[in-house]
């Protein structure tokens, strides 16, 4: 599940040409914390995983299609 989460961070990021600073500017996230995220090193609670929705208007969590807004 992580690593589907990281992988869809970063395919949105990609798609958006967002940085890493970028994603943490508009989410409230910090910047190491995506950055492990992306690395495999942390796994997203759900509140980072919420924060990060909102900022990229799209669902993350494995099983939703991504590119609908979060509810």
């Amino acid at each position: 599940m992580a690593q589907e989460v990281a992988a869809r961070l970063r395919r949105l990021m990609d798609a958006r040409g967002w940085s890493v600073a970028e994603v943490s500017r508009r989410s409230g996230v910090s910047r190491m914390t995506i950055a492990q995220v992306l690395d495999g090193v942390v796994w997203c609670d759900l509140l980072t995983i919420a924060n990060l929705e909102k900022a990229l208007e799209t669902d993350l969590w494995p099983g939703r299609e991504p590119g609908n807004p979060p509810r």
